[in-house]
């Protein structure tokens, strides 16, 4: 009973919360003890940082839900203990590391068996063995990131630290980052390399507050000598975790480790970062990378061709490179599915074949995936039901504006080849699963709900039929 009391409990806070805050707090805590005669819901979390956290926070949304639940109003909310009071002191000690992090050499000295020395591997590495600097295309669209990935790689710790790199989505940031530590690790075996994208981070930071591996966590960071961060961009919104990220920063700058970012928005532009965080992403060099020019696109397709033991000749290229593609990911995939043709129809990859295969596309298909846009779904979305973008945007969870809200989540991932991280950003910096929450469920109702459907297909014939 009270397990299902409680999974009833989070799937009502991710509506009024959020799924980010179920993720990290709620999911921590178990609901072990109902009192029925005294009032008292009684919880278990942890560690001493989740429990303040919460009681600071979440316990008045707690004591609604939960007293709609069990039928009272308003029951008192009492955390107890999951282990004897030495051992709750010590996890207690160990977690209040998450807001101050010892310096570096002050950490090398703190003894608990809860530090784990993370060995150096390959896997650990994250590092993938096929980007390589010898095969990324420069041209004057990412000469500069270029040449500072190269002389980080041969001076790490020395020259631009940190190196922030931005651009949008799929024009070789991360092919860059992988190269930089491919690089470090062959000219120097013992180096601790490590590529983690922000989501990674934030997710092994929540994982480590629920099941009380701070400790580890901040020995893992504090060994690495080259720190590789790609879609930095990601740790938007996220205090918490934005806290933990600024002292690892300062031990790994403090001792001289390369730490190297990547995103899609110059540092400056960046909405939900702490300003003091922000100042310490731009404070080493900042450079961008462009969308290539042709000449520059028609160099990747003959080298991806080439690396793929396939050739083609310049026309076919130059028909590629000159199509409306707004990334090196989608110029490449248009490579693929011409190559992949070729071969599965046992044909000569020839310029009539790239033209069937890449113009065979619908209009309405091209016209959903590569003219509409967000801002163009909400104006239609206003009109139907009469919210503005800075409704949608907002933190009002009103029952109406929250399903609305979903709506817009619903078509945009429908409409656009926008990723859920894009939609979730576009819509007031919601995260990836509270935007893959709203889709299932708007797909589920059309699916119950003719009415819902008829009405939704409308306002999608209407936004590609502009």
């Amino acid at each position: 009973m009270l397990i299902g009391i409680w999974d009833e409990f989070l799937s009502i806070a991710r509506e009024e919360a959020g799924s980010r805050v179920v993720e990290t707090w709620f999911k921590a805590v178990s609901l072990t003890k109902w009192d029925a005669i005294d009032k008292i819901v009684y919880l278990q979390a942890p560690n001493q940082f989740v429990k303040d956290w919460i009681k600071n926070n979440y316990v008045s949304l707690m004591q609604l839900h939960l007293g709609r639940l069990l039928n009272v109003d308003m029951p008192k909310v009492v955390f107890v203990d999951a282990q004897a009071s030495q051992e709750a002191s010590v996890a207690c000690s160990q977690i209040k590391t998450v807001t101050t992090f010892l310096p570096a050499t002050q950490i090398a000295h703190t003894k608990t068996t809860a530090i784990v020395k993370v060995p150096s591997s390959k896997n650990q590495s994250h590092i993938n063995n096929n980007y390589l600097f010898s095969n990324y295309i420069v041209g004057p669209s990412n000469s500069l990131a270029y040449a500072a990935a190269q002389a980080v790689a041969e001076n790490p710790g020395k020259l631009y630290n940190p190196l922030f790199i931005y651009g949008g989505s799929g024009l070789g940031k991360t092919h860059l980052l992988h190269a930089i530590g491919n690089e470090i690790k062959t000219c120097s075996k013992n180096a601790r390399v490590l590529y983690q994208t922000a989501d990674r981070f934030v997710n092994e930071f929540i994982s480590a507050i629920r099941f009380d591996k701070i400790h580890k966590f901040q020995e893992k960071y504090k060994d690495i000598d080259v720190l590789l961060i790609d879609d930095v961009q990601f740790i938007s919104n996220k205090e918490q975790t934005q806290e933990a990220f600024f002292h690892i920063f300062n031990a790994l700058y403090d001792a001289h480790k390369q730490i190297i970012f990547s995103s899609d928005t110059f540092p400056q532009d960046m909405e939900g970062i702490a300003e003091r965080l922000r100042s310490r992403l731009c404070s080493g060099l900042v450079t961008d990378i462009h969308m290539p020019s042709v000449e520059t696109k028609i160099a990747i397709l003959k080298k991806k061709a080439e690396l793929s033991h396939a050739m083609i000749s310049d026309d076919i290229a130059h028909f590629i490179a000159s199509r409306a593609i707004t990334n090196i990911r989608e110029l490449e995939g248009a490579l693929v599915r011409v190559i992949a043709f070729a071969s599965l129809t046992k044909q000569p990859v020839t310029l009539e074949l790239a033209r069937k295969v890449l113009l065979r596309t619908s209009y309405q298909e091209f016209t959903a995936k590569r003219i509409v846009d967000f801002a163009t779904i909400t104006k239609h979305i206003g009109k139907q039901y009469g919210y503005t973008l800075s409704d949608l945007q907002s933190k009002n969870r009103n029952k109406e504006l929250a399903f609305v809200r979903q709506i817009a989540m619903f078509l945009m991932k429908k409409l656009t080849d926008k990723s859920l991280r894009d939609i979730g950003i576009y819509l007031g910096g919601r995260d990836h699963s509270t935007v893959m929450h709203a889709i299932d469920k708007i797909e589920k109702q059309c699916a119950d709900d003719l009415s819902l459907a008829s009405r939704l297909k409308h306002i999608e014939d209407e936004i590609v039929g502009q």
